[in-house]
């Protein structure tokens, strides 16, 4: 097979690993890729941008790709799926339609609400005044969010009134998030425990990956601002095993049913961030259309099973008999990230300590990073994600660590507590 991958992140680096592990796979192309993808054997990075649809389809058609695996959210809101699907190509991911539980949240809590999946209670947006008022019938701390797509900028937890009014005035008067931020919602605020889970769906059934936890504060103690994600462990043992059969029945089934009763049945990787409420309820936060991201990097540490084969049973419809494996272990991954991240993350930093020898169980997926004449530059503000796995989350903590230690650019940092509350369980 060839696989052509779409993205250039830590999560395409880590699909682009597990996806050449396969011995049905003769090469992979990702499109952009970075300095990570091109150390992988039989990884190729190709400059075409991700939103350029006509040159992607265009090289899928001219290199005999099998089928396009989609990393990031972008594209797939912006319909790569149905321009391939129409140009007669493989393509693993939802369409358009489906896609927007992730590009709008409003059509998403409308979408909860119709299917009767558990959500927080909430109001939509668009003008300044009303939302206002709206605010006066709150308790704090209150959530608003952005309708739209804004790189992890467009959820806000208000603490205080005016911290909502300002929030709201940004979004909706100062168009501080463009487009994104012409429509809001207005959440309750749910106190508890998130986690993250993630299934494959070929339209009709789905498989369901190990739970994890992502940390999506910058600094220790989930303190900070937010940002696309500190790190993360699986699998994440709030979700136990009844919990696990809860998701799947009361929020991921009536996902993929009421999707087909729309009629745009869900095909590819569909994501629920949960929270496990004080009253051990769950609800759902919000719902991405790909694999997370640090998630992917700790999940794929953990895949026993030909994962390039899974993807093309389920863009064949064909996971109904599939029961693939992951091993008993944990995983954690941890972000190396940039001065100034997640605001104003420094950029162009020479990255050392990426030529050491590394043990099994141990991966550093690169996250922001190029290579420019032999030497490795950070390109981003997260730069690295370093992931191991150990017979519990204390040991692929300290492994990690330890493994840090072996790394430096300037201004790199990182959170020190990943995986904590793991930990205090075990």
């Amino acid at each position: 097979m060839k696989i052509l991958l779409i993205g250039q992140g830590g999560r395409e680096h880590a699909l682009a690993w597990r996806l050449r592990k396969s011995d049905l796979v003769e090469h992979i192309y990702v499109a952009p890729g970075n300095g990570g993808t091109l150390r992988e054997p039989k990884v190729e990075n190709i400059d075409i941008s991700a939103l350029d649809f006509p040159a992607l389809i265009q090289f899928a058609k001219e290199n005999d790709i099998t089928y396009t695996l989609v990393g990031p959210e972008v594209p797939l809101v912006h319909g790569i799926v149905d321009a391939f699907k129409q140009a007669g190509l493989l393509i693993l991911g939802p369409d358009k339609y489906a896609a927007q539980l992730e590009g709008s949240k409003s059509f998403s809590k409308e979408f909860m609400n119709k299917y009767h999946i558990p959500t927080a209670k909430s109001q939509s947006f668009s003008d300044l005044t009303q939302a206002k008022k709206y605010l006066t019938t709150q308790t704090y701390p209150v959530v608003i969010k952005a309708d739209g797509l804004a790189a992890g900028k467009g959820v806000v937890i208000a603490q205080t009134e005016a911290e909502a009014l300002y929030t709201l005035e940004n979004f909706l008067e100062k168009d501080t998030l463009g487009e994104s931020g012409h429509l809001v919602i207005i959440e309750e605020f749910i106190a508890g425990e998130e986690a993250s889970f993630i299934i494959l769906s070929d339209g009709e059934n789905m498989i369901a990956f190990p739970s994890s936890q992502d940390h999506k504060a910058r600094d220790d103690g989930d303190l900070g601002p937010n940002t696309g994600g500190m790190g993360a462990y699986a699998p994440a043992p709030i979700i136990t095993e009844e919990r696990h059969q809860e998701v799947l029945k009361r929020v991921m089934q009536p996902v993929l049913d009421g999707m087909k009763k729309e009629g745009h049945p869900y095909v590819g990787f569909l994501y629920a961030g949960l929270m496990i409420d004080n009253h051990n309820q769950i609800k759902v936060l919000e719902f991405n259309c790909r694999f997370g991201d640090p998630e992917t990097q700790a999940i794929m540490m953990l895949v026993k099973f030909d994962f390039a084969d899974l993807c093309l049973q389920a863009i064949k419809g064909n996971l109904k008999s599939t029961t693939p494996e992951f091993k008993s272990l944990c995983a954690l991954t941890v972000v190396l990230a940039a001065h100034g991240y997640p605001n104003h993350p420094e950029i162009h930093k020479k990255i050392s300590g990426l030529n050491i020898a590394l043990q099994k169980g141990e991966r550093i997926f690169h996250a922001s990073t190029q290579l420019k004449e032999g030497e490795t530059l950070s390109t981003g503000g997260r730069v690295l994600c370093v992931t191991t796995v150990g017979e519990s989350v204390k040991i692929a903590h300290a492994k990690a660590y330890q493994l840090i230690k072996k790394i430096q650019f300037d201004g790199m940092f990182y959170r020190s507590d990943i995986g904590y509350k793991a930990i205090i369980r075990e």
